[in-house]
């Protein structure tokens, strides 16, 4: 049941609806009221709260997952890179929620107990991890935030300049924010949280006049630049930073005051996508609202590239844009921590991991300083920020994790080429890709592929046309007949006389000869007797076997055959003589057979290895391209990667 106090100021009834709301803030004179047990104590004058566009306001209402909600008090809060809301949401079921509101994301998130340790706020970096509610969270974000003020019924007491020190956390898509503004008196507070769409919230009584993130209606507004009077605009919603085109300086266009200057030296070049542009990227039509160029430095020399930021057109949200040696990708900054780097609260692989499908090695660590900005950003970026960078690389895609002293953020990027640039932006003859970027697709690698498939269709072709001609093929039997092989023979022994009507690509003699543990040695003489050509052959047989500790065992074989090649027509004999072993005291029995031989496997072999240099030459290629990849990383590759073809 809803209580009410009356303001000791004005006399207006301020309510409390909700049973955990101890303060009030009169919406008529700002008076605070602090109510404890029913007594209302007079605190003095809310500071004013700051100017901002928001939509929503006290008493709008909402719906999320089928329970209705109520907006009965905020607290605005300030921090280095800006402000941002803090919405505090009754449910018709008396549970409370908050509702962050900042840079055009909205986290719903309530309060829940946690029994595990909280570890002091001061201890926390970005990338640590802990563990609260039985779940691994990594830090992403760290804040010493401040109250700037607040209006309607709040569960705790509050004020201007009231610390609000506060930890982010993700597990993947998940959210969670300790707060530490209770002091050192008390546990840190523990929000567990989503981020909702604006429009699934089913809103009513919203603040007219005021952009919806879906439907943005922002006009332009002119303001100078305090460095060099030069003119600026702001376009868009939520921005905290305008760097001038004409002299680098950067302003914060709510206190029109300045950030930061271009620094000595540096030299200010344009976007080679005018800002304002609006390009149809893959469907999605995007505009160009900022630009900036960033550099490392890394043996001496000198490296820069550069970031434009994105605003997706009649819908909320932003995408990147990075171009460096002509080599373009698309970016999208992560709301999930790719979880597989961590296990038990130790770091497992810092070289290669699993995300999304692909697996990721890790190329680089560097320094990145912002040399300039120009065009509208949505943070207080200035001259000067440094981060330190991860690149992990599964080309076309480039994962890189960036961070500072109280922020990690993660962002995947996909390479894209120039031409594609050029078409979405209506651009002219952007400068070629030089050298071999970082996740850039291997233009050899899909060649190489495609040559590895076809070698081995082509070689299977082969192989099956092989077989097919040796099915088709009659094999002629031209001679087969017994030999006697004496001992001391005085005459060499000639075979039937055969005819060969057409040339031969091959003629096989075999001969198979009745030894056991002996040998035989046969000098052969293919006579022409239409030509009187001789071709001249030999060849031993031996064969010999036993037994040794129980083992058999045997060497050699007693038959043989040898090939004579291009056999012209004619009428051939065979002329065989023979040697054999002097102690040898029978004769040996020869099985002679000669014929018309089959097709060769030569020529198989031979197509095998002409095949084969092609994709040999395009994996050399695509090492030759892995190692100029790797040769600017933090791991230059001997090798190359592994295929998988």
């Amino acid at each position: 049941m809803a209580r009410t106090a009356q303001c000791p100021s004005c006399g207006a009834s301020v309510p409390f609806r909700s049973a955990a709301s101890i303060l009030a803030v009169c919406e008529y004179c700002q008076t605070t009221l602090l109510n404890l047990e029913g007594k209302v104590e007079n605190l003095g004058k809310m500071a004013a709260l700051v100017e901002d566009r928001s939509p929503l306001q006290l008493g709008a209402e909402g719906r999320h997952q089928g329970v209705h909600f109520a907006v009965v008090g905020r607290i605005q809060l300030q921090y280095g890179q800006g402000r941002w809301n803090e919405w505090h949401l009754l449910f018709d079921d008396q549970r409370t929620g908050w509702l962050s509101e900042a840079a055009g994301e909205y986290v719903l998130s309530f309060l829940e107990w946690v029994p595990d340790p909280v570890p002091p706020f001061a201890s926390l970096k970005p990338g640590d991890e802990l563990v609260l509610g039985n779940t691994a969270w990594t830090v992403t974000n760290l804040e010493q935030a401040e109250c700037v003020a607040g209006e309607g019924e709040l569960p705790f007491k509050v004020g201007p300049g009231y610390p609000a020190p506060v930890v982010d956390l993700r597990a993947g898509k998940r959210l969670a924010t300790i707060d530490y503004s209770e002091g050192d008196a008390f546990p840190p507070l523990v929000f567990f949280g989503e981020v909702v769409d604006f429009a699934s919230l089913a809103w009513n009584n919203l603040r007219e006049g005021m952009p919806i993130p879906d439907r943005p209606t922002l006009q332009a507004r002119a303001l100078r630049c305090v460095s060099c009077g030069a003119s600026l605009e702001v376009r868009h919603e939520g921005v905290l930073a305008v760097g001038c085109r004409q002299c680098g300086a950067v302003t914060d266009p709510e206190t029109e005051k300045l950030i930061s200057r271009l620094q000595a030296g540096s030299t200010l070049n344009q976007p080679r996508i005018p800002l304002g542009s609006i390009g149809t990227f893959r469907g999605e039509p995007l505009e160009v609202m900022g630009y900036m160029q960033r550099f490392m430095t890394a043996d001496g020399r000198r490296y820069a590239w550069r970031e434009y930021l994105l605003a997706r057109v009649g819908k909320p949200g932003y995408r990147w844009l990075t171009e460096y040696d002509g080599h373009w990708n698309v970016a999208d900054v992560l709301d999930d921590i790719p979880p597989v780097l961590r296990q038990k609260g130790r770091i497992i692989s810092e070289s290669s991991f699993p995300y999304r499908e692909h697996r990721f090695e890790h190329f680089q660590r560097y320094q990145a300083e912002v040399e300039y900005v120009i065009g509208e950003f949505t943070w207080r970026v200035q001259v000067g920020e440094v981060a330190q960078l991860d690149d992990y690389v599964a080309p076309p895609y480039l994962l890189t994790r960036e961070t500072t002293d109280k922020e990690l953020s993660w962002s995947l990027s996909e390479y894209v080429p120039p031409e594609e640039i050029e078409q979405a932006f209506k651009l002219k003859s952007l400068p070629k890709p030089r050298g071999v970027y970082a996740n850039q697709p291997s233009p050899v690698r899909e060649r190489h592929r495609q040559v590895c498939r076809n070698f081995w269709i082509f070689f299977l072709l082969a192989v099956l046309l092989q077989l097919g001609l040796w099915a088709m093929e009659q094999e002629d039997v031209y001679v087969r007949e017994s030999l006697t092989l004496q001992q001391q023979a005085e005459e060499p022994l000639l075979s039937k006389p055969f005819v060969i009507r057409e040339t031969l690509p091959t003629l096989v003699v075999e001969n198979r000869a009745d030894i056991s543990n002996d040998w035989v040695a046969l000098h052969l003489a293919l006579v022409n007797e239409s030509t009187g050509e001789v071709r001249h052959g030999s060849q031993e047989l031996s064969y010999y076997w036993g037994t040794d500790s129980g083992e058999s065992w045997s060497e050699g074989a007693p038959e043989g055959e040898m090939v004579f090649r291009e056999v012209p027509p004619g009428t051939w004999r065979l002329m065989l003589e023979h040697e054999m072993d002097e102690r040898r005291d029978r004769p040996i029995q020869d099985v002679l057979t000669i014929r018309r031989g089959g097709s060769s496997w030569s020529n198989i072999i031979l197509l095998f290895l002409f095949l084969a240099a092609f994709p040999l030459f395009t994996r050399w290629r695509v090492f030759a391209f892995e190692v100029e990849r790797w040769a600017e990383s933090d791991h230059p590759k001997a090798s190359g990667g592994d295929d998988d073809d």
